[in-house]
C-alpha cells in the first residue's frame, strides 16, 4: 500500500511504513509543510495514497467522503503521549492486513483499544 504522512505523525512512521513493505511518503518531504487539509487531502487523492495522519478534520466525511480517496486513517493521539506510543499505535494499525486490504474508499478511526471503520 502506498500512504500520504501528515506532518502531524512523527517523521519516522516512514520507517515503520517500510518495515511492511508499503510505500509512505511524508507531507513535509514533497513541500505540503504547513499545507491547507485540503491541499494534502488533494495530493493524497490524486496520487493514489491512503493519508495518514492524526487530524479529526479529515473525519468530516462532507468535505472528505472516504469513497473519493484510497484511505483516510486517523489515529487517536492523546495530548500527552510519547513519540513511541505514536508510533507503537501506528505499527499495531499496519499489522491489521484485513483491514488494510478494506481501506480504499473508507475512513478508519484508529485507537490504542479498537479501530473503527465507516463507509461515505
Amino acid at each position: 500500500m502506498r500512504f500520504l504522512i501528515d506532518e502531524d505523525l512523527p517523521r519516522s512512521t516512514a520507517k515503520i511504513i517500510q518495515k511492511y513493505e508499503h510505500e509512505g511518503i511524508d507531507v513535509r518531504d514533497i513541500g505540503l509543510r504547513g499545507a491547507e487539509d485540503s491541499q494534502v487531502a488533494a495530493i493524497a487523492k490524486e496520487r493514489g495514497l491512503c493519508l495518514l495522519t492524526g487530524d479529526f478534520d479529515f473525519a468530516d466525511i462532507r468535505n472528505y467522503p472516504p469513497k473519493e480517496y484510497p484511505g483516510i486513517v486517523i489515529f487517536y493521539i492523546p495530548s500527552n503521549v510519547t513519540v513511541a506510543y505514536i508510533l507503537s499505535l501506528i505499527e499495531s494499525f499496519l499489522q491489521q492486513e484485513q483491514i488494510l486490504e478494506q481501506l480504499p474508499g473508507k475512513l478508519a478511526i484508529v485507537e490504542a483499544d479498537r479501530i473503527r471503520i465507516r463507509n461515505s
